[in-house]
């Protein structure tokens, strides 16, 4: 791990989005709740905030972090077939909570791909990114601020 000692303590913020594609009556189902596996959102929403809370468990080299505020927000739109993930995490530590952020997204559009699956093979997780970060010595980030 690399060593944090030394860093003061400051608010870190981190936001990642994820998508996940499928054909329109798979995501129909998903909005109404009528997936085989239940409640699709609601499922993934709380398996995302499992996922961020244990984020060091996971990836090897990541420092376990107290969490402040962990949220996991998807909408669903039918119509294109696109079920949207967005993972909010916070802390006030000495290191980033990005990996916090990523780890929920990527768990949540998982965990929609699981409950869907027997629905539809073809499911695709399109896309997982950090989207905005803030705090620590780096200042804010955006994506598409450049670097």
């Amino acid at each position: 791990m690399v060593d944090v000692g030394a860093k003061p303590v400051t608010e870190r913020r981190a936001v990642a989005e994820a998508l996940v594609r499928m054909q329109p009556a798979t995501a129909a189902a998903v909005l109404a709740g009528d997936a085989p596996k239940g409640d699709v959102v609601g499922t993934a929403r709380i398996a995302g905030i499992q996922a961020a809370k244990r984020t060091a468990e996971l990836i090897p080299l990541c420092h376990p972090l107290p969490l402040s505020y962990v949220d996991v927000e998807i909408e669903v739109d039918a119509a294109d077939g696109l079920v949207s993930i967005r993972a909010d995490a916070r802390t006030s530590a000495q290191t980033g909570v990005e990996m916090e952020a990523l780890t929920a997204c990527s768990v949540a559009a998982l965990t929609v791909y699981d409950m869907v699956k027997g629905m539809e093979r073809g499911v695709e997780i399109a896309e997982v990114m950090l989207v905005e970060k803030s705090g620590g010595k780096s200042g804010t980030w955006r994506r598409g601020d450049g670097a």
